[in-house]
């Protein structure tokens, strides 16, 4: 993938966790922070993190997958295409409401 395309995808995919995660914590006690690096995004939410690098997925929880931005504009999450918007919503809101149960 192209140097460029690649650090546009990335920025776009901090960019839309952000979007979704304040969002989803309109309602919320808790609030979502997203550390940017070139290297990795964490998506935090309370004591909970999910940790991107341009190969894998990691959770607080122990858990790991792979993750790929893919030059059509989706996200590849342990081999499954998803649209980028959807993917970040998904997890985005997946993060804070189990911080609703906890």
């Amino acid at each position: 993938m192209d140097p460029r395309l690649r650090a546009e995808l990335w920025t776009s995919w901090a960019s839309l966790l952000r979007s979704y995660a304040a969002a989803h914590g309109l309602n919320s006690r808790h609030h979502a922070v997203v550390e940017v690096g070139a290297e990795e995004i964490t998506l935090r939410v309370s004591s909970r993190w999910l940790r991107f690098t341009h190969e894998t997925l990691q959770g607080s929880e122990g858990n790991q997958s792979s993750f790929s931005l893919q030059e059509d504009g989706t996200v590849k999450l342990n081999g499954t295409a998803e649209e980028m918007d959807l993917a970040a919503e998904r997890l985005a809101r997946e993060m804070m409401q189990s911080e609703h149960s906890s």
